[in-house]
């Protein structure tokens, strides 16, 4: 069977670092194994296709609603770090399967209107909300109607453990996805805030620019080139190389994340969560069923958080809209 074949491949071909399917803890719920694929194929394959993450497409990364096509949203950073972590995993001998499943996964949770969002919810909910942990949520009890997608321990571990401010994963494979999501959006950002005006190039700090590089694919591959070369126990970067990505995503921070252009609109996005919350807070009955089942469960109020992070940007000020702004009377 081609599982089999791939399993034993594992074992021949993989890093002693490397955590193999067959040595996975397994799922809370008991599953015939596939034929075909191993366990961290299967959830990569139930990630990919579940509606949290097609909704991906319409969150936002950085600029808010942005005007172009060519600005990055949740889903395409969502590619780019999968992209990044599969190579890295790749050179290193870790598996490439388990790497892009924690990827692919790890921002399923994420908020309409990207951190800020996320730090409105955390203000609201009383337990507090990090979207890190949203997404363990969103694969264990939200999708599927409730059901939740069954994913092994290690994949669901290092869509948890991605945030700097978690607890650590225990695989080789969630450390790269954890380093590779940053290596991910400190490069593109840079270059959305470019094309939007927010920083041109000369901008950027000139020790990084030295040493990484002078465009994003130079970077990238700096930083790659780092990890791979001086990864094994550990998943870490050479000295020099660290101290420039540090002082280059600080800079992104001070000029972009944090800067004027960029949160004019986050007051705006912040109030329609909000508004959002404390009316579907008081009329529970107009949220979709499988929420209302979570109320009587979970409480109102994680149901309803479950709820508005679900949604997209355009979702939610659609429903903003149909709630706030009178409409035209037609008799």
């Amino acid at each position: 069977m081609p599982r089999e074949r791939i399993i034993t491949n594992e074992r021949l071909i993989l890093s002693e670092y490397a955590c193999k399917a067959e040595d996975s803890r397994g799922r809370k719920v008991y599953e015939k194994p596939c034929d075909f694929r191993t366990d961290f194929q299967r959830d990569r394959d139930r990630i990919i296709h579940c509606n949290s993450f097609r909704r991906l497409k319409h969150k936002t990364q950085v600029f808010l609603i942005p005007h172009g096509d060519h600005y990055r949203t949740r889903l395409t950073h969502t590619l780019e770090v999968a992209q990044i972590s599969r190579t890295v995993a790749c050179a290193l001998g870790l598996n490439e399967d388990l790497t892009e499943a924690i990827a692919l996964g790890h921002d399923l949770g994420h908020t309409p209107f990207g951190h800020d969002g996320e730090r409105v919810l955390n203000k609201l909910l009383p337990d507090g909300f990090a979207h890190n942990l949203q997404s363990k949520r969103v694969v264990e009890v939200i999708e599927k109607d409730g059901k939740g997608l069954n994913l092994t321990f290690e994949v669901i571990d290092g869509i948890v453990g991605h945030r700097g401010s978690s607890t650590p994963p225990v695989t080789r494979e969630g450390w790269v996805v954890r380093i590779c999501d940053k290596i991910a959006y400190v490069n593109h950002d840079i270059e959305d805030a470019i094309r939007g005006g927010v920083i041109t190039q000369e901008d950027l700090p000139k020790y990084p620019v030295e040493l990484l590089g002078d465009t994003k694919s130079n970077r990238i591959t700096s930083l790659v080139r780092s990890l791979v070369e001086n990864s094994g126990e550990q998943i870490r970067f050479d000295r020099q190389t660290e101290e420039a990505f540090k002082e280059l995503r600080s800079f992104m921070f001070e000029r972009v994340y944090r800067a004027e252009p960029t949160v004019a609109e986050k007051d705006k996005a912040g109030h329609i969560i909000e508004f959002l919350f404390d009316y579907f807070y008081h009329h529970q009955a107009e949220m979709p069923q499988l929420y209302r089942d979570i109320s009587e469960r979970d409480g109102a109020e994680k149901a309803v958080g479950d709820f508005i992070s679900g949604m997209t940007d355009e979702y939610a000020i659609d429903r903003f809209s149909d709630l706030c702004i009178p409409k035209g009377w037609n008799r």
